[in-house]
C-alpha cells in the first residue's frame, strides 16, 4: 500500500483514487479514524481492497469499513457492488462462513431483577448450545428436510414450531432468500451441515449475556424495545461446515472457469464468474442456501436460549427478537434504479427508515444494526440511515475487527490469563478451550467505541445505543 497515495478526502474518509493503477475500475475508499488507519495499515486489507476495485462491472467506490482487516481475496470489512447484468460475483466478497451475523435478543427484566442469577443462566446456555468446532445440535435433518431449510430458511421452522411470524418480521431478508436452490449445495457440503443447526461453532462465535448500558437515541431505543439497564442476549454464529464446504467448492469451480470469460486477476482469491453465466448463478444459489442455513442455525440457537431463560426466570424471561442481521452475503438490491449484486464480507447492510426493506416497525428509525465488540467490551445498537445508500451501499461496519492475527493473539495472552481478567471485570466465562479464549482476547482487537464513532460521524449509522456483557459463552 506504501506505492500507492491515500488521499484524505474529508475527516475520516480517505481515497486510493481509480487511476493509483491501471487495472484499478474505481476508487477504493476507506473511513477511518487516524489511529484506526495506523492499524489498517499493519496489514494486506489497503492492497486487498484496491484488488477488490479491478473487477469487472464495478459501480460507484470499493469500501473498507473502520473495522477492515485482511481475509480471503476481499478484505473483512469490505463492501463492493457490481452490475447484475455486465459484473461478476466472487465467493472471495462473501467469505467462508456465509451469512455468519449476528442477532440481538431483549428481555422485559432488568439486571437488577436477575440479580446473581447471571452465573447460572450462563452455565445452562454453555451447557444446552453445543459449540465447538464439528459439534453437532439436537435437531436430526433428513434429506427433505434439509434441502428446505436450505430453500425456506426460518419460514420452514415456523412450520415446525420452532420460529414465529413475530420472529421472521424482525430478521433481515425475513430469513429467507428467495434464490436459494438445495440442488446447488453439494453433498459434502449438506453432509458437513446436516447435524449442525442450533450449534455455535468455533473461532469468533459465541453467546453473550448483557446489559442496555447506555442509551444515545431515546426515540430510537424506544422503536427497537430496548431502555436502560435491560438485559440483553447476543449471538454470533453462522452457517457452520456447510457454508465453508459451499465456498471452498465454489472458489475452485470458478478458478477453473475464469479464463472461459477472459477475467485476469491480481489475485487468486478473487476468483469470480459473472453473475449471469451458470457459475455465477449456481453459486448464488448454493451461497443463498447456505445464507437460510445460518439464519435457521441462529433462530435456533435463539430458541435454546430462551428456554434457558424461561427455566431461569419463568414467565418474567421470555426474550424478544430485536433483529437479526447478517455480516457475509451478496445480495441483490436496486441503487439508483440499477440492478446490483452488493458483496458485504464482513459488513452489515444499514439500511435507512425510508427504504423498503426496513421493517414496518422501525421505519421511524432506521433498520436496527448490532457490533458486537470484543469479549470484555462493550457492543452496540445502531440504526441504519438513509444517507449509507450513497455512502457505502447502505453498509457499515460489522464489529471491532481484529488487530492481530488468531496466531499472534495465542502468543501475545495466555487462555487463563483472559479468564482471569474478564471475571475480575465481573464477566462470568464459559470456554473450553484456553487456546481460543486466548484467540478471541479484547487486545487482539480494534477499539470498537472508536470504530463505532466513525459510522457515527460519518453518517452511514447512528449510535442508539451500547450494551455491557456480564456473561459469555465462547465455541
Amino acid at each position: 500500500m506504501a506505492s500507492l497515495a491515500l488521499r484524505k478526502r474529508g475527516e475520516m474518509t480517505w481515497e486510493v483514487t481509480a487511476d493509483a493503477r491501471p487495472d484499478m475500475r474505481v476508487p477504493a475508499r476507506l473511513y477511518a479514524d487516524e489511529k484506526l488507519l495506523d492499524a489498517i495499515r499493519r496489514d494486506r486489507s489497503l492492497d486487498q481492497l484496491v484488488n477488490v476495485a479491478t473487477l469487472r462491472g464495478l459501480r460507484g467506490c470499493v469500501y473498507a469499513m473502520p473495522d477492515v482487516h485482511e481475509g480471503y481475496g476481499f478484505p473483512v470489512g469490505g463492501v463492493a457492488a457490481t452490475d447484475a447484468r455486465t459484473g461478476v460475483i466472487s465467493p472471495g466478497g462473501v467469505g467462508y462462513d456465509i451469512n455468519c451475523g449476528v442477532r440481538l435478543l431483549a428481555a422485559e427484566v432488568t439486571a437488577d431483577d436477575v440479580g446473581g442469577r447471571v452465573e447460572g443462566i450462563v452455565h445452562d446456555l454453555a451447557r444446552s448450545i453445543p459449540s465447538g468446532q464439528g459439534r453437532g445440535g439436537a435437531l436430526s435433518l433428513d434429506d427433505e428436510e434439509l434441502d428446505r431449510v436450505l430453500e425456506e430458511g426460518c419460514r420452514y421452522l415456523v412450520e415446525r414450531g420452532l420460529a414465529s411470524a413475530d420472529d421472521l418480521e424482525a430478521i433481515e431478508a425475513g430469513g429467507r432468500l428467495a434464490g436459494a436452490e438445495a440442488a446447488a449445495v453439494s453433498e459434502r457440503a449438506k453432509e458437513r451441515g446436516r447435524n449442525q443447526l442450533g450449534t455455535l461453532g468455533s473461532g469468533n462465535h459465541f453467546v453473550e449475556v448483557g446489559v442496555v448500558d447506555e442509551v444515545f437515541d431515546e426515540a430510537a431505543a424506544a422503536a427497537f424495545g430496548l431502555r436502560a439497564r435491560q438485559v440483553t442476549l447476543l449471538i454470533h454464529s453462522g452457517s457452520r461446515g456447510l457454508g465453508h464446504q459451499v465456498c471452498t467448492d465454489y472458489v475452485k469451480l470458478m478458478d477453473r472457469v475464469m479464463a472461459r470469460y477472459d477475467i485476469v486477476l491480481p489475485d487468486r482469491e478473487l476468483a469470480c464468474a459473472p453473475l449471469d453465466s451458470p457459475e455465477g448463478q449456481r453459486y448464488f444459489a448454493a451461497m443463498s442456501a447456505a445464507g437460510n442455513f445460518a439464519w435457521s442455525n441462529r433462530q435456533l440457537i435463539a430458541e435454546g436460549g430462551r428456554k434457558v431463560f424461561r427455566r431461569a426466570l419463568g414467565g418474567a424471561g421470555a426474550l424478544r427478537l430485536v433483529y437479526d442481521v447478517a455480516h457475509n452475503l451478496a445480495k441483490l438490491e436496486e441503487h439508483d434504479g440499477v440492478r446490483l449484486c452488493v458483496h458485504r464480507k464482513g459488513a452489515t447492510r444499514a439500511f435507512g427508515p425510508s427504504h423498503p426493506e426496513t421493517p414496518a416497525r422501525y421505519r421511524g428509525a432506521g433498520q436496527p444494526v448490532i457490533i458486537p465488540g470484543s469479549m470484555g467490551t462493550a457492543s452496540y445498537v445502531l440504526a441504519g440511515t438513509d444517507a449509507a445508500l450513497g455512502l457505502s451501499f447502505g453498509s457499515t461496519c460489522h464489529g471491532a475487527g481484529r488487530a492481530m492475527s488468531r496466531t499472534a493473539a495465542r502468543r501475545a495472552a495466555k487462555g487463563q490469563d483472559v479468564r482471569r481478567e474478564l471475571e475480575g471485570a465481573g464477566i462470568v466465562v464459559r470456554c473450553a478451550s484456553a487456546g481460543e479464549l486466548a484467540e478471541e482476547a479484547p487486545i487482539a482487537y480494534k477499539d470498537v467505541d472508536r470504530v463505532v464513532n466513525v459510522v457515527h460521524e460519518v453518517g452511514i449509522a447512528r449510535k442508539v445505543a451500547r450494551l455491557r456483557p456480564l456473561g459469555v459463552v465462547k465455541g
